[in-house]
């Protein structure tokens, strides 16, 4: 195995499930891990297509890994690699929702310097587009889907706190409009959320809205705003729950000048990256969930953050 190692924080996936119409033998139902709520996102499957990184104790990405050195098991079971790819450049897709609620008046000066730092520099030009959602008591786009990152950055500028908190309301709003540019495969969805977490205006329901990001083919980032709340406030358990279902990661930083920084990490996350691409043996579109395993072959001492499963499709 020849691998290198960059300085980081832990890394991101994504997950993304391609349709298909195969019919199959019913099978003995999978069950989600025990303890955690499962994803009740179905579909039916020909090919499971995962993103993931990995990273040492310290850490720090590792890179140039191989296809040989990777085994994926899906309900316990190892399956075939078909297709890998390292520190895949697929084009970006990227929200980033920022909240516009009362509670979040006094840090919202650092929120809008550091997101639109980070888009300045996760953009590639010509390549990745982002848009701005600002939710209080309703979402709203600030600003669609654009390359622009001086349009961008003059739409987070022109936010003014106040109001309610729609959180939930947000995600689903953003995941139907990263869902518009088909089809999911080409794209790299991501999105980023800035806030405390505390909904209480949303018309739709926290399930509601993780299921909109997983149709999406989203993967979620959230920086918490409780300061110094070292990610225990019930605000930070919803963003634990929506990023820890998406496969992605929540940041808790201790200072509001720290927010900056969690930026910076996801930027380097989502740039180092592994892609892979199996058919699951035997097929079982059985409506339950299948827990996926991806694994460095003989380091243990090496962790891939990659999504846990996926429930497929009855037929």
């Amino acid at each position: 195995m020849r691998s290198r190692v960059l300085p980081a924080a832990a890394g991101a996936v994504v997950f993304a499930i391609l349709a298909a119409g195969q019919q199959v033998p019913p099978q003995p139902a999978a069950t989600a891990p025990q303890g955690q709520e499962p994803t009740r996102f179905s579909v039916s499957v020909t090919g499971v297509s995962m993103a993931y990184s990995v990273t040492d104790r310290k850490g720090r990405f590792v890179t140039g890994l191989g296809k040989e050195d990777f085994e994926v098991l899906e309900n316990g079971k190892p399956q075939t690699i078909q297709q890998f790819a390292a520190e895949s450049s697929l084009p970006l897709r990227v929200a980033v929702l920022i909240d516009t609620s009362n509670s979040i008046r006094e840090r919202f000066r650092f929120e809008q310097e550091a997101a639109s730092q980070f888009l300045n520099e996760m953009l590639r030009s010509d390549v990745d587009r982002a848009m701005v959602v600002s939710f209080d008591s309703a979402p709203q786009m600030a600003a669609g889907l654009t390359e622009d990152v001086d349009k961008l950055g003059s739409a987070i500028r022109m936010l003014r706190p106040g109001g309610g908190t729609s959180l939930y309301d947000a995600i689903r709003f953003a995941s139907d409009k990263l869902a518009a540019e088909q089809p999911s495969s080409k794209y790299r969805r991501i999105m980023v959320i800035v806030s405390d977490g505390d909904d209480n205006q949303s018309r739709g329901t926290r399930d509601q809205a993780l299921e909109a990001a997983q149709m999406a083919d989203t993967f979620i980032f959230a920086i918490s705003t409780n300061n110094l709340a070292g990610g225990d406030t019930e605000g930070d358990k919803v963003l634990k729950y929506f990023t820890g279902q998406t496969g992605g990661k929540s940041f808790f930083p201790f200072k509001v000048e720290d927010l900056s920084q969690s930026f910076d990490v996801i930027a380097e996350e989502v740039r180092h990256q592994y892609s892979i691409l199996y058919v699951p043996e035997p097929l079982l579109l059985d409506g339950a969930f299948h827990r996926v395993e991806i694994r460095v072959k003989g380091h243990k001492e090496l962790a891939v953050r990659a999504r846990n499963g996926y429930f497929a499709r009855k037929m």
